[in-house]
């Protein structure tokens, strides 16, 4: 079975730096998409940053030239640098798969979420 593993994540002063990690544990033929989306309070969840199907990266305008996507396909991780974060900024940060759990089946995609990670950016 496919989860999503979260780290990083807490609370960090506005100009600080976090950085959000996430793990694909159990057996995944393929991904298709990887990223991170967040959720404000009051607020709809919306894409943060993503590597999209074919490799390139989107990023959402409030973050560019602030957040890093990155990922690491042997060890099918993706990691999100956040530097220069704002009061804004904070939401609970979810990473997002989309992939193909079994060869046999290579159409059959599923959506996967992390838990959640809460950001808070406070003085």
């Amino acid at each position: 079975q496919v989860q999503l593993v979260e780290s990083g994540g807490g609370l960090v002063q506005p100009g600080g730096s976090l950085r959000l990690s996430c793990a694909v544990s159990g057996s995944i033929f393929s991904i298709k998409t990887m990223g991170w989306y967040r959720q404000a309070p009051g607020k709809q969840r919306e894409l943060v940053a993503a590597f999209t199907r074919s490799s390139s990266i989107k990023y959402s305008d409030s973050v560019k030239g602030r957040f890093t996507i990155s990922r690491d396909n042997a060890k099918n991780t993706v990691s999100l640098q956040m530097n220069s974060l704002k009061p804004e900024d904070t939401a609970v940060y979810y990473c997002n798969v989309v992939g193909v759990p079994d060869y046999r089946f290579p159409f059959n995609e599923y959506i996967y979420w992390g838990q959640g990670t809460q950001v808070t950016v406070s003085s």
